[in-house]
């Protein structure tokens, strides 16, 4: 009878064990697992929404190169210049619009070239500032050229009013183009009307698309892959450089054949959405998740829409469950040595703590958030085990919490100036926006400042970017103490600002906040022991006074501050 209890109670703990180990594999396994489609699943996510995001700001990068070109074109002197000078002539409204096409270009480097094309003479440049390797440089007389037989020309004279054109991307071989020669370059254009609404001509930037490409790129985090194709899905952007623009050279790299899923999106079949996430082994490489966006639909008369993907290395996205793998194997090999060495003794009470373990993992592995139900403070091995298990739900946690933080990056990027921290041009034109309808439901008043400083160029050009980003700081700085809760800062780009003075009830408000800024302004910016003097231009728009869109009171702004400097026009 002695040796029957023997047996039965060595076949129980053999039981027991067997089913300890089980478990015990079981539950790392599953864990194991559920952490990896956790880490794929949360990689898909994250690299959708900053796929989303480059996407928004490639739209937005458009819209402000479009903005610089309507603003020249919609200026009255453009129209003027080209209805009273005669082609080849030198006037000083030439000079003017010159020098204002260098301005624009030394404000914005990605810019290679900014033309005024006459529609008489076969489309011949009246006025072309280009860069090259000695800075920027004003073609005149025999150079100037007749482009009336280029796409860029005679579409955009045929856009209805306020439209902008922007050409399809390609490597520029146009002869005359300076600095962007045989590389890639983009055309944006905007018809030059007159007071009649009759087209004179048109105004056209040529766009370096290394420099657009490296603004989109330049604060992704190390490790993603940047993709971008054009309508047809031809690489404009390739991890390999080879394969952008290969079909300037007669060969054929696209994105539909690395990628075979982004075939209907580069298509734009309907019902398809405007975006996928993948996983797949393009040809040359291990295999990665993929994001793809669509260039989302805005009003500029594009040739082509863009599609943009973000890729990472899978291996890269699992490398943290190979700590998670460790952790269960842990799991694994102390249970089994719990179950093997006390099953026959401990079975009864080694069902409680590993049940709490096992639901605590199958919540976790549910997505509930409750915290304990761990026996963690066991000094034995079940406490071994449930303090393995805390760890693997904490790094799981740590991972999603930096993922958060990404996502919650990638959103200020979207919202705010990475250099000063204020609101960038979106955000203020949105609130703008908001401001001008609560304005004209409640006969409200508002104003806006815009700001340009003075001496920046001197301090970037003799001190280095590092003063002027420190000048940038200091004076956004000022700018944030001196407004309300209720109105906007913005930075519009360079060296300009922009204040929303919304809901104004006196009428001498306006000039007591402008006037405090130029005191603000005009205070001298401490840096490397010296102190950099400052100061700044300010041009006042009101509504309605001075218009009731967002576009005509910025115009309005913009107008009063260059008068404000004593430019012309």
């Amino acid at each position: 009878m002695k040796a029957m209890k023997l047996g039965i109670a060595w076949r129980l703990g053999l039981a027991v064990a067997l089913v300890g180990v089980l478990a015990a594999g079981l539950t790392g396994y599953y864990g194991y697992a559920t952490s990896r489609s956790m880490l794929v699943a949360g990689a898909e996510e994250r690299l959708l929404t900053a796929t989303r995001v480059l996407a928004r700001q490639l739209v937005i990068v458009l819209d402000d190169i479009a903005n610089d070109v309507r603003m020249v074109a919609e200026h009255p002197q453009a129209a003027r210049l080209l209805l009273r000078a005669s082609p080849g002539a030198q006037s000083a409204e030439e000079d003017n619009a010159a020098l204002l096409f260098e301005r624009v270009l030394a404000t914005h480097p990605e810019y290679f070239q900014m033309r005024l094309i006459d529609l008489a003479g076969h489309g011949l440049e009246r006025i072309r500032v280009d860069r090259d390797e000695r800075g920027l440089v004003r073609v005149r007389g025999a150079d100037l050229q007749e482009k009336g037989h280029y796409p860029y020309v005679y579409e955009t004279l045929g856009l209805p009013p306020g439209a902008v054109y922007v050409s399809s991307a390609a490597i520029n071989h146009e002869i005359g183009a300076h600095a962007g020669l045989d590389k890639p370059a983009l055309q944006v254009a905007a018809p030059v009307r007159d007071a009649q609404g009759q087209v004179r001509g048109l105004v056209v930037i040529n766009v370096d698309l290394n420099g657009l490409f490296a603004q989109l790129a330049g604060d992704l985090p190390a490790g993603l892959q940047l993709y971008l194709s054009n309508g047809a899905g031809d690489f404009l952007i390739h991890p390999d450089s080879r394969q952008a623009f290969a079909f300037d050279r007669g060969q054929s790299a696209r994105m539909q054949d690395s990628f075979p899923a982004t075939a209907a999106l580069v298509a734009g079949a309907p019902g398809r959405g405007d975006h996928l996430v993948t996983t797949v082994a393009p040809p040359g490489q291990g295999a990665v998740v993929a994001a793809f966006v669509r260039q989302p639909a805005s009003e500029l008369r594009q040739e082509e829409d863009f599609v943009l993907g973000l890729a990472q290395p899978v291996q890269a996205v699992l490398l943290e469950s190979a700590r998670l793998g460790e952790v269960s194997m842990r799991i694994v090999l102390g249970f089994s040595a719990l179950a093997v060495l006390l099953a026959a003794m401990l079975a009864r009470a080694l069902s409680r703590p590993l049940g709490q373990i096992v639901l605590a993992v199958r919540r976790f592995a549910a997505g509930e958030r409750e915290e304990g139900g761990l026996p963690t403070a066991r000094r034995d091995e079940i406490g071994l085990l449930a303090r393995s298990v805390a760890d693997m739900q904490q790094q799981i946690r740590a991972q999603f919490a930096k993922l958060e933080q990404k996502q919650q990056e990638l959103d200020r990027l979207a919202s705010h100036d990475s250099l000063t921290g204020l609101h960038n041009r979106r955000v203020f034109l949105d609130r703008l926006d908001h401001a001008l309808a609560h304005a004209k439901r409640n006969q409200g008043r508002l104003a806006l400042l815009f700001i340009d400083l003075n001496n920046f160029k001197h301090i970037n050009d003799r001190l280095g970017h590092a003063a002027g980003d420190a000048v940038l700081c200091t004076l956004a700085q000022r700018l944030r103490q001196l407004v309300r809760e209720v109105d906007t800062v913005a930075r519009m780009g360079g060296d300009e600002f922009i204040i929303l003075l919304d809901q104004i009830e006196a009428s001498d408000a306006v000039e007591t906040v402008a006037q405090k800024v130029r005191e603000a302004l005009s205070l001298p910016v401490h840096y490397g022991g010296a102190e950099l003097p400052s100061g700044a231009s300010i041009g006042i728009s009101r509504y309605p006074e001075d218009g009731e869109g967002a576009t005509e009171l910025i115009a309005a702004a913009d107008q009063a501050m260059y008068r404000a400097k004593g430019r012309p026009g």
